[in-house]
């Protein structure tokens, strides 16, 4: 006869949120499953992960970039993204309001520069009549 390997169980026991092993489930009866009327754990409340303004930025950094200004927004955007991910909410939310502010200004300064560019370019080459 060969030797075959003797057979085991494994007590596979699920795991809780904290990762410890969670509490035994009660016994159930001939009614159905036993219900406790305990205390429920508080779920915490999650806030929002500050806004970074990426896409405007970067729009503002190839199409609007006056003085650099959409450029810059993209920087202080990116550092709000790397804030974000190292948890470090309060520097997160105040490059993300830089970035904005810089976006905004890059943007206002953009559409005025192009609207004067093309009343300029309107008022040199009209036609003159003799």
């Amino acid at each position: 006869m060969e030797n075959y390997p003797q057979s085991f169980s494994i007590n596979m026991q699920p795991y809780g949120r904290n990762g410890g092993a969670s509490t035994p489930t009660p016994p159930a009866t001939s009614f159905g499953q036993a219900t406790s009327f305990g205390q429920t754990e508080p779920t915490p409340v999650s806030t929002p992960p500050p806004k970074d303004f990426v896409l405007w930025s970067f729009f503002n950094a190839m199409y609007c970039n006056p003085f650099c200004l959409g450029f810059l927004a993209l920087v202080f955007s990116i550092k709000a993204r790397d804030r974000t991910v190292a948890k470090d909410l309060m520097a997160a939310n105040s490059y993300g309001r830089t970035a904005r502010s810089l976006n905004i200004a890059a943007l206002c300064l953009g559409i005025v520069g192009t609207i004067i560019l093309v009343v300029i370019v309107a008022l040199l080459y009209r036609p003159v009549y003799p």
